[in-house]
């Protein structure tokens, strides 16, 4: 019996048939169509009868070999390709709810992702409700008669709370609602929010799975059933991956178990080093033993991820400094980058927040969110305590 190989290796391997001219890295298909052979065969492919590529905004060869590799990853059974992240969030949600339902989320997510919740989705008859990651207990009472999914992201941007999968698909399953899990920090190298229960797994391929910070993607996962769904109204919406990107991104997944590698191990180093740093309060990092979910963490994940948090004492005028001061380290709203990133969450990717809801899922004012990259961690690190020595 021919020996079942690791998906690390299926990732790098499993390629797109080879073409007459032999070429040992898949092809890029950069077409917008597709010409059949006879009438019966385009009959049969519109009526779904056989597969096939008819029209690039459905499905190209290139984007068909990404989600093939990122299955075998993730562990999911089928999956659709987006232009960014964020389609990705939202054509996971808007493909499966409708006037009537209700959402109950992690009060911990994406800028964006509460935007669509908040100020969206309610056009359409869609309610929300937000709990705390913190507060495990308060999640069961919150699901009302007519929730129809639960979404959550761990470890959550920026504050890195981390929230039990087994438990939640547990319940999830127990009230029978969709579990929808953001896995854009961890990677399926890191977890696999499908194995522990949840029904789909979004991605924004343009963090972690690109790496390089080139370009924008976003990915829908789970089981056959609701991808069908979400698949059908992506497809009548538009919000598909260019061949292009597709081609890079999928490329991409060949290093992604040793770029995480790489990520996870120079964040663990950098936040321990700055542990004990006399202007910053606290350093967030799931596994740093400091971490209250500590123990989730190691269990759940298995490295800590490529991001960490601090807060400087010293508030707003602090960060500015900070930011003003780096050297080396890039300013960007970005993350999941080669190249380390800082940003100041609170007046950028989670300004269109209230106060009140910084507070509420722990984005101070002095807060700082650190994407460690992969240069050598001691010019990453000699750059922070520069920086904090300027902001002081």
């Amino acid at each position: 019996m021919k020996k079942e190989l690791h998906p690390q290796t299926r990732a790098i391997r499993n390629q797109l048939t080879r073409t007459p001219e032999r070429e040992h890295s898949s092809p890029l298909f950069l077409t917008s169509s597709f010409v059949f052979d006879n009438a019966e065969q385009a009959r049969a492919m519109f009526a779904d009868e056989i597969p096939g590529n008819i029209y690039s905004r459905y499905s190209n060869p290139n984007s068909n070999e990404l989600l093939e590799k990122l299955n075998f990853l993730e562990g999911t059974e089928d999956g659709i390709t987006t232009a960014s992240g964020m389609a990705a969030m939202y054509c996971s949600m808007a493909a499966l709810l409708k006037s009537g339902d209700h959402v109950l989320a992690c009060r911990s997510v994406f800028g964006s992702t509460h935007q669509i919740l908040t100020r969206l989705f309610p056009r359409f008859g869609i309610t929300h409700s937000y709990v705390d990651a913190a507060k495990p207990e308060t999640w069961e009472q919150a699901i009302l008669p007519n929730t129809k999914m639960i979404f959550v992201e761990t470890p959550s941007n920026p504050a890195l709370e981390i929230i039990d999968l087994v438990w939640l698909g547990k319940l999830a399953a127990k009230h029978n609602v969709i579990l929808n899990v953001d896995n854009c920090f961890a990677t399926p190298i890191l977890q696999n929010p499908f194995k522990l229960g949840a029904h789909l797994v979004t991605l924004s391929a343009t963090k972690y799975i690109d790496g390089q910070g080139r370009v924008l993607g976003g990915v829908v996962l789970g089981n056959t059933e609701l991808i069908k769904e979400v698949r059908f109204f992506a497809r009548h919406t538009g919000p598909a991956l260019s061949a292009f990107n597709a081609w890079l991104l999928s490329k991409s997944l060949e290093t992604l178990h040793l770029r995480m590698k790489g990520h996870c191990e120079n964040a663990l180093k950098l936040a321990e080093a700055l542990q004990e740093h006399p202007q910053i309060s606290k350093v967030i990092y799931p596994h740093l033993k400091s971490h209250p979910q500590f123990e989730l963490a190691r269990r759940q994940m298995t490295m800590g991820g490529g991001v960490f948090s601090f807060e400087l004492k010293g508030g707003l005028e602090s960060g500015k400094k900070f930011l003003n001061s780096l050297e080396l380290i890039s300013h960007s709203p970005n993350l999941g980058d080669s190249r380390t990133i800082a940003v100041h969450p609170a007046s950028t990717t989670h300004s269109k927040l209230t106060e009140e809801e910084r507070q509420a899922v722990g984005i101070t004012p002095g807060l700082i969110r650190i994407s460690a990259g992969l240069e050598y961690c001691d010019d990453i690190l000699d750059d922070i305590l520069q920086a904090l020595t300027s902001a002081h």
